[in-house]
């Protein structure tokens, strides 16, 4: 029996997560669920899962979750609240296994002390490692953590890497990462038709359910960006070894070239319960609730080249890589401001790639040496992109 702690379980991944759980709960245990302000979902999975901690944002919220909690079946979960909660629920002794599903820069210190803590950790939350890339497989490393990737780019990868690897060794004989893009809503869009798109537009995906931030992402191309750095640090490969390929069926997840002319690809419905099985179960393999991949229904696939000039978040992310330092933190916290922005309805959608440049090229770039200097340049390129998006 593993035990499991969902950090940020209300979000797409960790409803999913929970879903494979549930089929198989013979195997695993809830110890512990977190969420930002969404009380209500919380409180419904804690009825179900009974976890001995429930955790919020607020002291505000996490009073409100109690009372609920008080007369239900899961009267015995402690509300915890704040930060300090989130780490220490990722640290417990009785948990196994972490889930790191919180979205954006937040995720970072909880998914470190679950690496200290020796914890096996199914990372979703990319923009962790994207931000502190160095210092995040330095601990890893150093306290010998079991790190499965749950976006299904990067698990997909995993799956396909040589017999024995583990996340941050070095792979012989590979030529190549090729991760595969769905290339967003708007691949057939003039460049034209882009200032006019509406937050709801840019949160419809044509193949994925996933939260308003990453579907944003996911339409500007800057989560297949984010995504070629996490691969850099995940595979400890160079960015000339990482290409992104338009697949628009999102039935290869991604691929593997190898210096012998093999390339190896792994397939499947575009369901995040795969990934997050596989990654739950490594190296054995359990239920997901994913139906089997259909070839004859999925008989046609299409592999087109990235257009760079089209999606200008992606080049700005090869750029970070490239420069690495504090770059990627830049690149990341910038693009945090300005999807929600975007989503507000402050600005356009083909404003977002041009605040992030603009920030990235008035701020000085840095070596990472400790998590102080990835806050500071964090917390400089959020507030220079709120100056720029006022200023338009």
């Amino acid at each position: 029996m593993k035990n499991i702690c969902i950090l940020g379980s209300t979000g797409s991944i960790g409803v999913s997560t929970l879903d494979v759980l549930r089929l198989n709960a013979d195997s695993y245990t809830v110890i512990a669920l977190t969420a930002n302000n969404n009380i209500d979902r919380l409180f419904q999975q804690c009825v179900k899962f009974k976890p001995l901690y429930a955790v919020v944002s607020t002291p505000e919220l996490a009073d409100l979750l109690e009372s609920k909690l008080h007369h239900s079946e899961a009267s015995q979960t402690k509300v915890l609240s704040g930060e300090e909660s989130l780490r220490y629920v990722a640290q417990l002794e009785e948990v196994d296994v972490v889930v790191a599903a919180i979205v954006g820069a937040a995720g970072l210190l909880p998914c470190l002390s679950a690496i200290e803590a020796e914890k096996k950790i199914l990372l979703a939350n990319k923009e962790a490692l994207v931000i502190s890339g160095d210092l995040f497989m330095s601990a890893v490393k150093k306290h010998k953590v079991d790190l499965l990737p749950l976006d299904s780019e990067h698990n997909a990868v995993f799956q396909c890497m040589p017999a024995g690897y583990q996340s941050g060794q070095p792979a012989k004989g590979i030529r190549k990462i090729l991760l595969t893009a769905s290339g967003g809503p708007f691949l057939d869009h003039s460049l034209s038709e882009l200032s006019a798109v509406t937050p709801e537009q840019a949160c419809t995906h044509p193949n994925w359910s996933m939260g308003k931030k990453i579907s944003v992402d996911s339409a500007t191309m800057m989560n297949k960006g984010l995504e070629v750095i996490e691969a850099s640090y995940l595979f400890d490969l160079p960015v000339e070894q990482i290409e992104v390929v338009i697949h628009r069926q999102s039935v290869v997840h991604s691929m593997v070239d190898y210096i012998d002319g093999s390339v190896l690809a792994q397939l499947g419905n575009p369901d995040m319960r795969t990934p997050i099985a596989q990654a739950l179960a490594w190296p054995e393999r359990i239920e997901s609730g994913v139906p089997a991949l259909d070839f004859f229904k999925n008989n046609t696939l299409t592999f087109e080249c990235a257009d760079r000039d089209r999606f200008p978040c992606l080049a700005l992310a090869y750029d970070a890589l490239a420069i690495k330092g504090t770059a990627p933190a830049i690149l990341n916290a910038a693009n945090e401001v300005a999807v929600e922005a975007f989503l507000k309805g402050k600005m356009s959608f083909t404003h977002i790639p041009s605040i992030i440049d603009t920030v990235l090229n008035q701020l000085p770039i840095t070596p990472v040496d400790s998590l102080d200097s990835v806050w500071q340049a964090d917390q400089e390129a959020r507030s220079l992109a709120h100056q720029r998006i006022k200023a338009l």
